[in-house]
């Protein structure tokens, strides 16, 4: 097979898969941006909500924490403990998140000084019922299960959409024809600039966020094979279930989570949700730029037996890989600059689909210059 036989089935494969999955990666592509920066602007909506947090010293133990929000669903005996989030900040609240039979993610606002709960994530403002529709549409198309297969299946083919136009652009063989554009030229061989200038620029940045967004989504094909091929395989860590036994209390396993990870700050606790399921509690070192951290301590909820530890700081090569999806995918690798370009890099796909589209529209059509075109393309 010749070297033009294989550009031409590139081509031909780069073509009809945008034409095909475009539309579901424009839509992807603007959700994305829209939520970049979700977290800071549901932070101030959430502040005026349960106003201001003056720091009094010492936080109050988060088991004191949790027994204020359990008492107060009391009226609810089916409501099950999920999670617990540490303020990051002196002026943050405790975030402490129950599920119920309606509704399987309630967050609850507590006070870190007082105990008092602020508020609760069940009588959204506008802007965070706004980002919660968002955010369904960035995931799962607000197609449930099916929508999440399908916007995982198109962040492949997107990397695959990518990395063909990577491989048909111009500036490998003349770099500043890759970034020339002609806008005084004929409307396809404008839009063919714009298109080949627009991918160099974005190309590495979609392979990133789609490909991660395509991990997260295959989630359970995807991270066996990227541990296979590491050598970086892990046993999932389970508790071992004794009848009639309750398990230990949060402040025993806090302490011997702790003696673990001795440098590292608390962060997050994720409770059972089964009775053979280890309890995870998350810490964050120093070092580390994930604010949630990235080190983990999951203990046997009945003894208190250390199951497994994941120091951030001395990772597997596997965990390393997974470890950077999260920054990759929300642009937070390199502070606020990235993330600044993450809003435009979702705007990609829209002008990726439109040049394209209309040079697919020319493709048929006699063109007064076509014949220079396709002789001075690479110009």
């Amino acid at each position: 097979m010749t070297s033009q036989t294989v550009r031409k089935v590139i081509f031909s494969l780069h073509r009809y898969i945008g034409l095909g999955v475009g539309l579901i990666a424009i839509i992807v592509g603007l959700t994305g941006s829209l939520l970049v920066f979700q977290s800071e602007i549901i932070a101030v909506q959430r502040h005026h909500q349960i106003g201001t947090i003056i720091s009094q010293g010492e936080m109050l133990p988060i088991e004191v924490i949790l027994k204020t929000v359990k008492n107060s669903y009391a009226s609810q005996p089916d409501a099950k403990l999920v999670r617990v989030y540490v303020p990051r900040k002196p002026d943050e609240p405790f975030n402490v998140i129950y599920a119920s039979k309606e509704n399987n993610w309630i967050e609850n606002y507590v006070h870190p000084y007082t105990g008092a709960v602020l508020g609760n994530s069940l009588n959204p403002n506008p802007v965070e019922r706004f980002y919660k529709v968002i955010y369904e549409v960035h995931y799962n198309l607000l197609a449930g299960d099916i929508g999440y297969k399908i916007v995982g299946t198109v962040g492949l083919l997107v990397c695959i959409l990518t990395l063909t136009g990577i491989f048909l652009w111009p500036g490998w063989r003349k770099l500043i024809a890759g970034f020339k554009i002609k806008l005084d030229a004929h409307p396809k061989r404008m839009n063919f600039d714009i298109h080949k200038v627009a991918g160099a620029i974005a190309g590495v940045f979609l392979v990133f966020t789609f490909f991660t967004g395509f991990y997260w989504n295959f989630g359970e094909f995807s991270e066996p094979v990227i541990r296979a091929i590491t050598f970086s395989v892990k046993q999932e860590p389970v508790s071992q279930y004794i009848p009639g036994q309750s398990p230990l209390k949060l402040t025993e396993q806090l302490q011997t989570a702790q003696a673990q990870l001795p440098s590292a700050e608390l962060r997050s606790v994720y409770f059972p949700q089964k009775p053979d399921s280890a309890l995870m509690i998350r810490y964050k070192f120093p070092q580390e730029k994930e604010d949630g951290g990235n080190s983990y301590v999951y203990l046997d909820q009945y003894s208190g037996k250390v199951l497994r530890v994941e120091n951030a700081l001395k990772p597997s090569l596997g965990d390393r890989i997974l470890n950077s999806f999260t920054p990759l995918h929300y642009g937070t690798f390199g502070g606020l600059p990235t993330r600044i370009l993450y809003v435009f890099v979702g705007l990609a796909p829209l002008i990726l689909f439109i040049t394209g589209f209309v040079m697919w529209q020319y493709r048929k059509k006699p063109t007064p210059d076509f014949s220079q075109f396709r002789k001075n393309s690479w110009d």
